[in-house]
């Protein structure tokens, strides 16, 4: 079964997590799962695997997997160094920047700016994760890109809740822009700072954070 097919799964699961539809304590069946998406269950298994990986299902033995509450000062701490990975890749992708990583960003720019637009926030979700990609990619260090997106996939779910707090995608969308225009002009100092406090988890994001977890635990 491809990866793409159990990544699919996951997405599905993980927004049914983020939105309270499967709450923490709540056991996620993996035949029950399969048939609801008519699928086998080795897709499914490789979703939940993935999700464990991300902290948001935990899988005991006898018991499955099994939704997990996040511990927020771990997540917090993963925030400041996803900031920190970041800033590197925007300063070196500003003094790195080629043809076509120039033309990505602007054509994911342009992307997420239509989600924003129609308020769109799953479609934005996903044109988001294309926009940090490319920035990765243009910094050139192919180390730092496996680090920075592997530490980014692992953080996705918890960027999807940060987009339900009320104008956080076109504040997103804003410093995106932001971020393109120091990339473009070569100024790494200010692409790495504008990175860092895009991604950065303080404040009253961090506040926000903490309530939407907490009322999708509550609900």
């Amino acid at each position: 079964m491809s990866m793409s097919r159990s990544t699919h799964l996951r997405d599905q699961i993980e927004e049914e997590i983020a939105t309270g539809a499967f709450k923490p304590g709540d056991r996620l069946d993996e035949v029950s799962l399969a048939d609801r998406f008519g699928v086998s269950r080795t897709p499914i298994r490789e979703a939940l695997q993935q999700l464990s990986v991300a902290g948001l299902v935990e899988i005991r033995r006898h018991r499955g997997a099994i939704v997990s509450a996040p511990d927020p000062k771990r997540l917090i701490d993963m925030f400041e160094l996803m900031a920190e990975l970041e800033a590197i890749c925007g300063r070196l992708a500003a003094r790195r920047l080629l043809p076509d990583d120039e033309a990505e960003l602007k054509r994911t720019l342009e992307a997420c700016r239509k989600a924003a637009e129609l308020g769109d926030t799953d479609t934005y979700y996903y044109e988001n994760e294309r926009f940090h990609r490319a920035i990765y990619v243009a910094s050139g260090n192919g180390f730092v890109a496996e680090q920075a997106l592997a530490l980014h996939k692992r953080l996705a779910p918890f960027r999807r809740l940060q987009l339900r707090v009320r104008n956080r995608m076109r504040t997103s969308q804003t410093e995106h822009e932001s971020i393109v225009a120091a990339l473009l002009e070569g100024n790494s100092e200010a692409a790495a700072a504008r990175l860092h406090s895009h991604v950065a988890v303080q404040g009253e994001r961090f506040a926000d954070l903490i309530a939407s977890l907490n009322r999708v635990a509550a609900e």
